[in-house]
């Protein structure tokens, strides 16, 4: 596993449906990004998603990775959010 300078945090959410997942991953698998650690739930019809990946391992930046990501969610009818883990260690200190 990289280090934290490398780690990225994704999360997803939106109506639950077939095919979330497999469409997320796909697009991380597609650009060899780890996920390092993965959590999904289904709420009252409402699917939410929180992974972790390492991009050292990948062929990709994080600002590209955020694009396809943002844009598969539009095609999958959910909302992605993809920030650098330091972002959330920030918010954790306030």
């Amino acid at each position: 596993m990289g280090s934290e300078e490398n780690m990225a945090v994704i999360v997803v959410i939106g109506a639950d449906r077939p095919g979330i997942v497999a469409g997320i991953t796909g697009v991380i698998a597609k650009h060899n990004v780890n996920i390092v650690d993965i959590s999904q739930t289904v709420v009252r019809g409402i699917f939410s998603m929180i992974m972790i990946v390492d991009l050292s391992t990948g062929d990709i930046d994080l600002p590209k990775l955020r694009e396809e990501l943002v844009a598969k969610g539009r095609e999958l009818g959910v909302e992605v959010a993809v920030n650098h883990i330091a972002v959330f260690r920030a918010m954790q200190r306030v």
